[in-house]
């Protein structure tokens, strides 16, 4: 009967250890950090990351009106050069010759 008695104790003194000293009791004496204030628009996150995104897109929408402006120009090329591919060459006529004539009314 000691014995168990015995037992009873080094049970209910583990226990009580266990309750006062587990993990979750052992950051209760620290102070959490304060949290952070925001004294200018620099130092607000949410403020910068915005001012990320609006240059990500300005700087992606340059790029999309840049391309779109090269192939635009690309296209204007090919349809020059098809225009000019698909129209014969206008062959001089006699009557226009590159010698000036020597009818200038003059008698």
């Amino acid at each position: 009967m000691g014995r168990l008695l015995l037992l009873l104790l080094i049970v209910a003194a583990v226990i009580l250890v266990w309750r006062a000293f587990r993990p979750s009791t052992w950051n209760r004496n620290q102070v959490a950090a304060p949290p952070r204030q925001i004294k200018g628009p620099d130092d607000d996150e949410e403020f910068l990351w915005n001012i990320e995104k609006n240059r990500f897109k300005r700087r992606r929408a340059q790029e999309a009106a840049s391309k779109e402006e090269e192939e635009r120009m690309k296209r204007a090329r090919e349809r020059y050069l098809e225009h000019e591919d698909d129209s014969p060459d206008p062959k001089p006529d006699s009557d226009s010759s590159d010698e000036p004539s020597d009818n200038s009314g003059e008698k």
